[in-house]
């Protein structure tokens, strides 16, 4: 059957029956809550949760969406054999959405408002659902780009998830056995990033069979850099396709050969989880979500909705969402209601039972909808905010950020303006709209005051990357978009890089510093300072990569090239508590240049 066991469904089948007859269940939902504790095995019988979010995917980009481009079976039987939400929505750019999902409120509120320099970073009181899960008791593991912050406190390892490998900011510059982390200590990768990914899930799961585990797979594609193996691509890159972008003079074919052959690269590691919870029969006992988190990133087929990533119109903001629990939720059903990211941690502490954040949530839980065949169901607002740009989806109606009102189950294209003949509609969601940026106050970064973190007092590494620095004098950035960047072109004794930190505590630290430099630049002397607190180090050895990426790109990428970068130890710095500048400097400067700088890794010895 490629699924369970028949045996084992059987057993569960008539056990539901019982529970229906014998004591009087009302409502499919209520059996289902009894529902895993019949199942043999482990003793604690909670479901698993895995939860796969890809980066830059559009709604459109699969299969069961009707792409005939594309093929997606693996992710298309989650729709078959789950539950589908039609009218599901994310945010126009990753960190936004990433943060709804973790804490089920809007964004604004947790202190996201960019996706870099430190505008991506949540709360620190922001309590996310690895925290709700990993203190009942589950093993929590998040494998891929977080995009929520990097230095604890907003490490990952610091918002619940025990165990974490991938990449803590946005975009990425390479994606073959590139510079990763494995909480906190930097490591190199090991092959296909998602494949990679992908296997650590898997050997989570074969750890975890015995003990209830929650898995967050945040792929990083089809997010730029186009770079995806040679299997996948050849099939894409020969092939005419059947569908295209309605603003067919904007799509570039081959970025779209590109993001179809890198979902469906997705589809097989989706696959390979699935396939490894059913070798342990584990698949009746786990809830899989799939999800993306923005429209597509670039023109594309996408279902003739209007607008892409970064836009708050439909095809900005609208993903799939598919649930699927064995046996316990409904096979095939959809779901037209709207719902959003803000609805996922609700809806899975409810199906876990376990307790919910103290806190007030934005989001609904959606067990009514899953279950019930007529569930009572409140109408609702979903906003849609990015860029001082603010959209409003009702069920029916989208208000856009010019005052526009349309139609979205006969118009998702939103080509027939509304607001002339409904003006009272477009006032109360006018209304509405300024009422919710009232109530979540969007941060900017004029007003985002935090300070970069260092050296927390539970956590043994700090990474402090070109990314999160400031050049002055000559340097320059390698590229403007500065998630996967380094320094360059230091010429001058007065030329320096700083970053406004925060020391946590007191404490002792061996510095490493990940640098380039040829042979016939050796000699310079840089110094690390932060208040009193000084260390100075001749570079003496030569490490000079080429540039790389260009050959795995597919299209020409927007974000910087990479290299390999060579860690040096500074020396050890003493590091008083409190807030101010740490500053990279030269004392001497041998031939033209110093070196380039990538990160600074700070690992406590005390």
């Amino acid at each position: 059957m490629g699924r369970a066991t028949i045996n084992v469904r059987l057993e569960k089948k008539v056990w539901l029956l019982f529970v229906f007859i014998a004591l009087g269940f009302s409502s499919c939902k209520e059996a289902s809550e009894k529902q895993p504790e019949q199942i043999d095995g482990r003793d604690d019988k909670r479901p698993n949760i895995v939860i796969f979010m890809a980066d830059d995917q559009g709604w459109g980009d699969l299969s069961s969406s009707g792409n005939s481009n594309i093929e997606t079976p693996n992710i298309d039987a989650l729709a078959k054999y789950g539950v589908s939400f039609t009218n599901f929505y994310v945010q126009p750019v990753c960190s936004p959405t990433r943060a709804e999902l973790l804490t089920g409120r809007h964004f604004p509120r947790t202190g996201v408002y960019s996706t870099s320099s430190g505008g991506e970073r949540l709360n620190t009181d922001e309590v996310t659902f690895a925290e709700l899960f990993k203190n009942a008791g589950y093993r929590t593991a998040a494998y891929g780009k977080w995009h929520n912050g990097m230095q604890p406190p907003y490490h990952p390892n610091a918002k619940g998830f025990d165990d974490y490998y991938g990449f803590a900011s946005g975009h990425w510059g390479n994606y073959f056995s590139p510079m990763l982390e494995h909480n906190g200590k930097i490591v190199k990768g090991e092959g296909y990033l998602a494949d990679d990914l992908t296997n650590k899930g898997l050997a989570f799961i074969e750890e975890n069979k015995n003990n209830p585990f929650l898995l967050y797979l945040p792929y990083n594609i089809p997010h730029s850099p186009m770079q995806v193996p040679d299997a996948y691509w050849k099939r894409l890159a020969t092939k005419d396709l059947s569908l295209h972008s309605d603003q067919i003079d904007e799509e570039n074919i081959e970025f779209t050969k590109a993001a179809l052959a890198m979902v469906e690269n997705i589809d097989t590691n989706v696959g390979r989880i699935l396939a490894k919870l059913r070798k342990l029969y584990l698949e009746d006992n786990t809830i899989v979500i799939y999800l993306s988190d923005n429209g597509p990133n670039s023109f594309r087929w996408n279902g003739g909705m209007r607008g892409r990533k970064g836009w708050t119109d439909e095809g900005g903001v609208r993903s799939p969402l598919f649930i699927q629990w064995a046996d316990s939720l409904p096979e095939g059903k959809k779901i037209d209601e709207i719902a959003s990211a803000i609805d996922i941690l609700p809806t899975l502490v409810s199906l876990a039972g376990i307790a919910p954040a103290a806190r007030n949530l934005d989001g609904k839980d959606l067990s009514p909808l899953l279950f019930e065949e007529n569930p009572n169901w409140s109408d609702r607002l979903i906003f849609n905010h990015w860029g001082g740009k603010t959209s409003v989806r009702t069920q029916n109606f989208r208000l856009d950020h010019e005052n526009h009102l349309y139609n979205i189950p006969q118009d998702r294209a939103q080509q027939n303006d509304l607001a002339a003949r409904w003006p009272e509609l477009t006032d109360s969601l006018k209304n509405a709209r300024a009422g919710w940026l009232r109530d979540v106050r969007p941060l900017t970064a004029e007003r985002d005051h935090r300070p970069f973190t260092l050296g927390h007092p539970n956590f043994i590494y700090t990474q402090i990357p070109a990314r999160d620095g400031v050049a002055h004098g000559a340097i320059n950035r390698s590229n403007q978009h500065p998630n996967d960047t380094f320094f360059t072109n230091w010429q001058s004794t007065k030329d320096s890089i700083t970053w406004n930190v925060e020391v946590l505590e007191d404490g002792h630290f061996e510095v490493e510093l990940y640098y380039t430099c040829p042979e016939d630049q050796l000699g310079s002397i840089v110094q690390l300072s932060f208040g009193k607190s000084k260390i100075a180090k001749k570079i003496t050895e030569a490490h000079d990569p080429p540039l790389k990426g260009m050959e795995k790109d597919r299209v020409p990428r927007i974000e910087s090239y990479v290299k390999d970068f060579k860690p040096m130890k500074l020396g050890q710095m003493v590091l008083k508590k409190g807030k101010g500048l740490l500053t990279l400097n030269a004392l001497k400067i041998k031939g033209e240049k110093v070196a380039d700088v990538r990160l600074l890794l700070f690992k406590k010895i005390d």
